[in-house]
């Protein structure tokens, strides 16, 4: 859909901002910006002043306001937003984690410009207080809390009143998501110059509350310096500017056949809703034919419910080759009420060995949990690209031994299996076999609805079938799948998905 220059570098800004740095990339781009001749002082004092820039929108001028510092960083910009917002004329409080003698490097140098007292961030009663600060822990926290800082976040917790955090909620891994220990529920988080990886995982996005990335004076060109020798792999939030510049867009001169033609395998008789959801998915999605593959049985209740999509009778197991063996067909998705049986298996090693994007989901995992060598052995014979659609129960019997946050155990299978995953849920985590990985972040709760999830297998089939690149179709498909739950709302089934997609189209390219 970029078309132009002034589109394209449009897109490579908005791209930019869809960047996550992990805590160590961070740590990185504040040591690199101190060599390009930023004061690191100046940095803080930056961060500081966007924390009390967010708090000041959230309070009325005078309210009461408690800073919580903690001993390292962190509390070094809650010292910063303290100072700012006295100035301003808030009544504040600073309590902290340390003694005054025990600070040390930048934070101690702001410590020095607070003239104020300075209470026991474990003691300080919080009654009478419009807004906590939470400048206590940041990203990189590297032990679980507990003792007396467990008991002050439950006082925090307890006391009701709204939470400003610093970078991210403390207790909040920045890398994964997960709580160490104990964690605070913010209200909203003012992170710099990037997000992290945990302001999109859950549990940590649901503690974050509505993130605000401030500017703190990183030089120019920081990120492409940073991500240029970066050793690792690059992650994003996604969101179109990710996958635009890949999308496919219809020629004039194009017809049908130039759009590419998906197959999607029918389940058993009492069994092809999930089929024809995924093949709906497939048309709307833009492929110039669909066809299901339908077992010979299953036929009159295929046939009973198609139009637009073909239908193709086969012999189960071995019948499968002959519709694939059209080199036409270039993309095709088995799995989607497939059930769990030998014949299942067989059919899914005839999918790989042909020479179309494949697209692996639901039965078609399944039957191979405990038997993922032979999986991953023939997705490593292919030319063509293949993707696994796993939600977490399946991704577990795929793969019982792998660790982690979601983006690491994304990453682990996709370079173990040599195939781009889809780990589905509230932040499905695409990964590709070289070490790219997106976190998505607009997917409503409607969407968990029977036969959702083949809609989306069918969003990737159908984006595959016209050439798109497979991460690229991965990450498109779902958010695409996202952005059609949020444009229905209350009330989805899987039926109404494929229909938003016209609406959402029309969206996307304006």
């Amino acid at each position: 859909m970029m078309t132009d220059g002034a589109a394209s570098g449009e897109n490579f800004e908005a791209r930019s901002a869809l960047a996550l740095l992990s805590v160590a990339e961070m740590t990185r781009a504040d040591k690199r910006a101190v060599e390009a001749g930023v004061p690191s002082l100046t940095l803080m004092e930056n961060a500081g002043r966007a924390v009390a820039d967010v708090a000041a929108r959230m309070l009325p001028l005078g309210s009461r306001v408690v800073v919580l510092c903690g001993p390292g960083n962190n509390g070094g910009d809650g010292f910063v937003a303290a100072r700012y917002l006295a100035e301003c004329g808030y009544a504040v409080t600073v309590a902290a984690l340390a003694q005054r003698e025990t600070w040390r490097g930048d934070a101690a140098a702001m410590l020095a410009r607070w003239s104020g007292v300075i209470d026991d961030a474990r003691r300080v009663p919080l009654d009478g207080f419009a807004l906590i600060i939470d400048a206590l822990f940041g990203a990189g926290l590297s032990r679980d809390i507990d003792g007396d800082y467990r008991e002050l976040l439950g006082r925090v917790a307890v006391s009701g009143i709204p939470v400003l955090s610093v970078d991210v909620p403390s207790g909040v891994d920045g890398d994964g998501g997960a709580v160490r220990g104990a964690a605070l529920r913010a209200t909203r988080t003012v992170t710099f110059f990037r997000r992290k990886p945990g302001h999109l995982l859950y549990p940590g996005r649901a503690l974050c509350g509505v993130v605000e990335v401030a500017d703190i004076g990183m030089p120019t060109g920081h990120l492409e310096k940073l991500r240029a020798t970066s050793s690792e792999p690059a992650t994003n939030a996604n969101a179109p500017a990710l996958w635009t510049d890949a999308f496919p867009t219809p020629d004039a001169t194009g017809h049908k056949y130039t759009r590419g033609h998906a197959v999607v395998v029918s389940g058993p008789p009492e069994a092809t809703g999930a089929a024809r959801l995924a093949a709906r998915g497939a048309l709307r999605v833009g492929a110039g034919l669909v066809t299901v593959a339908s077992p010979r049985a299953a036929v009159p209740v295929n046939a009973a419910h198609l139009t637009a999509i073909m239908l193709a009778p086969f012999e189960v197991p071995e019948g499968l080759s002959r519709i694939l063996s059209d080199q036409r067909k270039n993309a095709v998705l088995i799995g989607p009420g497939a059930g769990v049986s030998p014949e299942v298996r067989r059919m899914t090693e005839i999918v790989l060995a042909s020479s179309a994007g494949v697209v692996l989901d639901a039965d078609a995992l399944t039957v191979f949990a405990g038997a993922t060598p032979a999986l991953f052995a023939g997705i490593a014979t292919r030319q063509a690209s293949t993707v696994l659609t796993p939600h977490e129960g399946e991704f577990r019997r795929m793969f019982p031994d792998l660790t982690g946050s979601k983006l690491e155990r994304a990453r682990a299978a996709a370079a173990r299996s040599g195939a781009v995953i889809i780990l589905k849920g509230p932040d499905t985590v695409i990964a590709a076999p070289d070490g790219r990985a997106a976190i998505n972040e607009n997917a409503p709760p409607w969407l968990g609805t029977a036969g959702s999830g083949d809609v989306l297998a069918g969003f990737v089939t159908g984006l595959l079938a016209q050439g798109m690149p497979a991460y690229e179709a991965a990450c498109a498909a779902v958010w695409l799948h996202g952005e059609c739950g949020n444009a229905f709302g209350r009330g989805l089934i899987a039926e109404d998905i494929p229909e938003m997609l016209p609406r959402v189209f029309a969206n996307l390219s304006t």
